[in-house]
């Protein structure tokens, strides 16, 4: 792990509940470019690499990918409780303020004004999706050997339609061969 990542102890409650809640008053339907750029970018609680690997592990795992996100980051630097800190800084906003944009969308959302603001909302959160996507990507260039893998899974799920819980173990599987392979083969005889 490298030393500007490694688990900082002035990383306290506070710190996380805010950063997350941060996070999650940056967009609804769609935190992960805030939470990259947060994490990465401004915090540097993470390293791009170690977004990466912890984003793919709470893809893996149910529930939503940015709470799962919040839930291993805050018990990175805090244990259970960094992780109930974070998860409440990443859901205390959104919460609030759906619950009043509930109240007004019964009121006024038939009016075609709101409807085209909503499909404008849509389309931004669609470009922040693929503008992450991208500088995930740069980060994988680094190590290209990964990029089948993306190209598999692709393959599977889009085109294919098979079960994404059976593609993901498939492809554990696969990747955990390979690297078995690459480190017997690397290994000293």
């Amino acid at each position: 792990m490298a030393a500007e990542t490694a688990p900082q102890a002035s990383i306290g409650l506070k710190a996380l509940f805010l950063g997350f809640s941060s996070i999650g008053l940056s967009g609804f339907g769609g935190v992960l470019p805030f939470a990259r750029r947060l994490l990465v970018d401004e915090r540097r609680w993470l390293s791009a690499e170690e977004f990466n690997t912890l984003l793919g592990l709470c893809q893996f795992l149910p529930g939503p990918n940015v709470i799962n996100l919040s839930v291993v980051v805050g018990a990175r630097y805090r244990g259970v409780a960094g992780s109930v800190a974070a998860v409440a800084g990443l859901l205390a906003g959104p919460i609030v303020i759906a619950l009043a944009l509930a109240l007004l969308y019964d009121h006024y959302g038939s009016l075609p004004v709101v409807q085209g603001m909503l499909r404008g909302i849509a389309a931004v959160g669609c470009g922040l999706l693929f503008a992450t996507a991208i500088r995930m990507g740069v980060a994988v260039r680094e190590k290209p050997f990964l990029l089948p893998f993306a190209g598999l899974v692709f393959v599977a799920i889009a085109l294919l339609r098979w079960p994404m819980p059976a593609v993901m173990v498939g492809l554990l599987a696969l990747s955990a061969g390979i690297a078995y392979w690459r480190l017997q083969d690397a290994a000293p005889r």
